[in-house]
């Protein structure tokens, strides 16, 4: 008889990770396990015994269907960093008696890098002690910056909008007849994916965007502000999109710059925002033009109103494939999505 199933979710929410989460529960209950746990705030709420039945919570096709197309992590999220085994082995043993109380067989964690971090650790432990417990990585992050794999879930649909807002944004800087400058900030610590994505705004009916910086080019404030003044001397208005980890060439992020209050996570990342209101103050304090900073903030990774489709489709395959995995015995590892065509998109 197979053991019992346990899920979680960590680090920052997509539009999809739910659909992940349905794709993990629907594969384990079709090949026959008994009962599906879910985390509540992943391995942290794990610690604390939290964690309900999904069996209970999840009873048709419909319920199913409706976590699929829900936007946030269904079970709640944390970023809490597991200890390395050698400083910590009482914060393992305790998620092992946990496991065994729950007579868990299968582990799954859908996240990021840092989430792949705690199942390499689990799974590190687990051969050390001799646990059979298989441990697998289901991938997620807006930020599409996880190895190896073509893309990650969670990328298309942030990506489209992305795309899209950046569109509405550059509609609306053409009503007034004199330039304005709008500064977007978007997400991006280390990786310029999604800032790059800005770039499909433009078609045959939008110019697009005037100006892209991405976090893995150190950033020139002095041409910059060159650009800015070249463009706006021709008289019209331009969108600039930033990566909220833009960088100068000291390495200090463009937010540093200004005065603020500086917070670090439990990974050590410092939390980012500000970069696109320094610049704004730069150029109307520098150059006397109308400007504006948006951040689209916690809106690209929640819009469910503009969900990929495909995007969807995916991250439900990648949570069945990892069950599907982990029941042929595979451990220690996480699922990858492989491009097979471009034209047409099939991967």
């Amino acid at each position: 008889m197979l053991g019992n199933v346990i899920v979680g979710q960590s680090g920052g929410p997509t539009a999809v990770i739910n659909s992940s989460l349905a794709g993990v529960f629907k594969t384990a209950k079709d090949r026959g396990a008994n009962k599906v746990y879910g985390m509540l705030h992943g391995i942290k709420g794990l610690l604390d015994k939290q964690y309900v039945d999904l069996s209970e919570k999840i009873k048709t096709d419909i319920d199913i269907d409706l976590l699929k197309r829900t936007p946030s992590s269904y079970l709640g999220s944390c970023r809490y960093k597991l200890p390395e085994i050698s400083d910590d082995r009482e914060t393992y043993e305790k998620i092992f008696e946990i496991l065994k109380e729950l007579n868990i067989s299968y582990f799954f964690y859908i996240g990021g890098n840092d989430s792949m971090d705690t199942i390499k650790k689990l799974s590190d432990y687990a051969l050390l002690i001799g646990s059979n417990i298989k441990f697998m990585g289901v991938p997620k992050t807006i930020d599409n910056d996880l190895a190896v794999t073509d893309h990650t879930p969670g990328f298309g649909s942030a990506a489209k909008f992305i795309a899209a807002t950046m569109k509405e944004i550059i509609r609306d800087g053409l009503v007034y007849d004199y330039p304005t400058v709008t500064i977007v900030e978007i997400m991006g610590r280390n990786a310029g994916w999604l800032t790059a994505a800005s770039a499909l705004a433009r078609g045959e009916d939008c110019e697009g965007v005037d100006l892209i910086y991405l976090p893995e080019k150190v950033f020139d404030i002095d041409h910059f502000l060159e650009r800015v003044k070249e463009i706006a001397s021709k008289g019209r208005s331009m969108v600039i999109a930033v990566s909220e980890g833009i960088k100068v060439m000291d390495g200090r992020y463009v937010f540093e710059l200004s005065e603020h209050v500086e917070f670090v996570d439990a990974f050590g990342h410092k939390q980012l925002a500000g970069s696109a209101k320094f610049l704004a103050n730069k150029v109307g304090s520098e150059l006397g033009i109308k400007t504006r900073a948006i951040e689209l903030s916690t809106l690209q990774r929640c819009a469910a109103h503009m969900t990929s489709r495909t995007d969807i489709t995916e991250a439900f395959n990648v949570g069945g494939a990892a069950v599907k995995a982990a029941f042929e015995g595979e451990t220690g590892k996480v699922v990858v999505l492989k491009r097979v065509s471009d034209d047409p998109y099939m991967c």
